[in-house]
């Protein structure tokens, strides 16, 4: 019966311990380093847009660091179409 009440006791503290940190993310106190971002301020991963296609096919464009990649996802997967550096102007962007 004591090997129960620690276990208890154990997941209690570990429920505290998420619960605290989940608000202290949610009201912004605390950041995890899972997004981290560059030290310039921007952010590593970027989703810059989206075209929904069909329910089940869309187009994102995404920043990663310093590269713009054009995604195609489908049910059967993820393809990356197109690649470039950052810098490169993305088409449909120039205005």
């Amino acid at each position: 019966m004591e090997m129960f009440e620690q276990l208890f006791m154990v997941a209690a503290v570990l429920g505290v311990l998420c619960g605290g940190l989940w608000l202290l993310k949610r009201k912004g106190w605390a950041y995890t380093s899972i997004r981290a971002s560059r030290g310039d301020g921007q952010p590593r991963l970027e989703v810059l847009d989206r075209l929904v296609l069909s329910p089940h096919h869309s187009l994102h464009l995404v920043r990663m660091a310093d590269r713009t990649l054009l995604i195609g996802l489908s049910p059967q997967g993820c393809n990356l179409i197109d690649g470039s550096p950052a810098s490169t102007p993305v088409l449909g962007r120039e205005r």
